[in-house]
């Protein structure tokens, strides 16, 4: 948090005025357990300034299903195949869910991961947060996401943005949530600009809901700007304190976080839902606008950011029930991915930013009368863009869609494509632990997928 303390403070909760003889105090911002001044210090004197590479990593929450989405069996039973019919896609060769047109005609965007295997088999976002098996031994404190671990390693970007945004809703079903830092402790914990955590980032009473109102952001900010401009306030302080006000003071993150300032036509493309309507009451919101913010901060200087999407596990119910919640959820989803990865490429972000979107498993081959769809860990699926050689399909399942029968894909391996693509190679990078022991950022000695880098 940012304190500034004035002499005088108005009724509506914003500064007045702001002495040079009152204090500057700078705390965590949410993104570490140092002060922001030690953090840049330590990444200074760690040598971190790489270059801007991102992931945006989107959270299917409840397990997507794989063969109604990328992975269509048109000629098993029906209650295998379900309604969905595939449709081809501009590869050649390519076919997806014909509720996917957007997605379609921009498959060369695309690479469909149809073969993942290894997937723990309760609701828990563990896996997709961080690539590791929950069900193996695990250092003290847990490992760290994939966002923590990044921000250990490569540090801020830019100056004035965090490393790891998390732009993902709390759960009611708590492992659905992500399992945080780790060993890594506080200090790369994801700044979190949602809900209740907004306070994350308050300047004496001024909301992140009230940052994008320049004026009264003027008010607390400004007149100490100023007057240290005026009497060289800050000459006595170290370079790293003036950088970490510099860091919260400026526009860019608010200006990031602010869909007001973009252009409505954008907005429109992306498409947009309501956050406080929960799918089910215990996923996520189906909000295609987040995607649109993910861009906007990953432009910002973010490093990784994480967003859940919607519910998708839809156990009970009939036949119909099922595909009829799937009529609901697919094209927003066709309409809001798309969006992103048309926006990346428009904006020359697509060398540089890595999506990936995926889910903890896929469902069970055969419906079920008695529950509907349930839990498939056998295999799982990913659909991933952007600084990859696109175009083409991953691995194959057997014609139930319930076996990865050609190029089994684990999640070490994503993962070490996904830092690969930021720039480390995670067969030779290590992050100490609580007990000072260096451990790898992925397990089994992974490597990138091939087929990709």
């Amino acid at each position: 948090m940012l304190t500034l303390q004035g002499q005088t403070q108005s009724s509506n909760g914003f500064c007045d005025r702001v002495s040079r003889r009152n204090f500057l105090k700078i705390g965590s911002l949410g993104v570490a357990g140092l002060t922001l001044p030690q953090l840049l210090q330590a990444e200074a004197a760690a040598g971190i300034r790489n270059s801007h590479k991102s992931v945006i990593m989107i959270y299917l929450v409840g397990g997507p299903p794989h063969q109604d989405m990328f992975d269509l069996k048109p000629n098993a039973p029906v209650e295998v195949a379900g309604p969905w019919r595939p449709i081809p896609t501009n590869v050649p060769g390519i076919e997806i869910c014909e509720a996917f047109p957007m997605l379609a005609r921009m498959m060369d965007k695309f690479v469909p991961i149809r073969s993942i295997v290894g997937s723990q088999a309760g609701h828990d976002a563990i896996q997709v947060f961080n690539g590791h098996d929950p069900k193996k031994p695990k250092p003290t404190g847990g490992w760290p996401q994939f966002g923590s671990a990044i921000a250990k390693v490569q540090g801020a970007a830019a100056a004035a943005s965090p490393p790891f945004v998390s732009l993902c809703y709390q759960c009611t079903h708590g492992p659905y949530n992500e399992p945080g830092p780790g060993f890594l402790g506080i200090s790369q914990a994801p700044f979190r600009p949602m809900g209740p955590t907004k306070k994350d980032m308050v300047l004496n009473g001024v909301s992140l809901d009230r940052l994008g109102d320049r004026r009264s952001l003027l008010k607390s900010v400004d007149r100490l700007k100023r007057e240290v401009d005026n009497t060289s306030t800050l000459e006595g302080i170290d370079t790293f304190t003036a950088q970490a006000m510099d860091l919260l003071t400026s526009s860019k993150l608010a200006d990031a976080l602010d869909l007001s300032k973009e252009d409505p036509k954008i907005v429109e493309r992306y498409g947009t839902g309501d956050p406080t309507k929960f799918m089910d009451g215990n996923g996520a919101p189906r909000v295609p606008q987040s995607l649109l913010v993910a861009r906007r901060l990953v432009e910002a200087g973010a490093r990784v950011v994480t967003l859940n999407y919607s519910k998708w596990d839809w156990h009970g119910g009939s036949y119909n029930t099922i595909f009829n919640r799937e009529k609901e959820d697919f094209p927003p989803f066709d309409k809001c991915v798309s969006a992103l990865v048309e926006d990346l490429h428009m904006r020359g972000l697509d060398k540089d930013c890595t999506v990936i979107i995926w889910g903890e498993f896929g469902r069970t081959p055969k419906i079920s009368k008695q529950v509907g769809r349930d839990h498939w860990p056998r295999v799982n699926c990913a659909l991933m863009a952007g600084g990859m050689k696109t175009g083409q399909v991953i691995g194959a399942t057997d014609r139930l869609a319930g076996e990865a029968v050609s190029r089994p894909v684990t999640f070490p391996e994503i993962y070490a494509t996904l830092y690969h693509n930021l720039g480390i190679d995670a067969s030779g990078t290590t992050i100490k632990d609580l007990n000072g022991r260096p451990q790898y950022l992925v397990a089994d000695h992974a490597q990138p997928l091939r087929e990709l880098v």
